[in-house]
């Protein structure tokens, strides 16, 4: 995208406010997890220690604070409680399992939910130089919901994909 994409403007807001104002209304707390203060509202932060730029170590950090969360990128701004209330289900059924995530055609690494009984295996991958979610995923208990593949699962990683969702809302 070439620019911080949390602080687009999207429907007439920063996407992080879009973000934060929508999940707001599905969860009783909402964090945002970044690596420094940025945004032009009040919420509540998370700042992500790490100076490599991926989710992974962030979610270390994460697990300071709570010991499960639905882990979403700012960059999926249709995922909604169609997609959110199954996996909520799957993970009151399944109290055990580390990871529970969202799958289409293939993995959404980022559209699930964590639980801290994976952090010992996050920091064992961060020693290793793995970052790549979907690959600590294979080797967590990781429980995966099917999906249609669909808007729902849009990322905004291009500015032609940007155009396209302010289009959809």
């Amino acid at each position: 995208m070439g620019k911080d994409k949390a602080l687009l403007a999207f429907g007439q807001k920063s996407l992080a406010k879009y973000q934060y104002d929508r999940l707001s209304q599905i969860f009783e707390k909402v964090y945002i997890c970044t690596k420094e203060p940025k945004f032009d509202f009040e919420a509540p932060l998370i700042l992500d220690s790490y100076k490599i730029f991926a989710p992974t170590p962030a979610f270390l950090d994460i697990f300071e604070r709570v010991r499960e969360f639905f882990a979403i990128s700012v960059d999926a701004p249709f995922v909604d409680s169609s997609v959110i209330e199954p996996l909520l289900e799957a993970a009151a059924k399944h109290p055990h399992k580390d990871a529970i995530i969202a799958r289409t055609d293939y993995p959404h690494p980022l559209v699930g939910i964590y639980r801290r009984s994976i952090a010992p295996l996050l920091a064992k991958e961060l020693q290793q130089d793995n970052y790549k979610l979907n690959s600590i995923l294979k080797k967590a208990d990781t429980l995966f919901v099917d999906f249609k593949e669909d808007r729902r699962f849009l990322n905004l990683n291009t500015p032609a994909d940007l155009k396209k969702a302010k289009n959809l809302l």
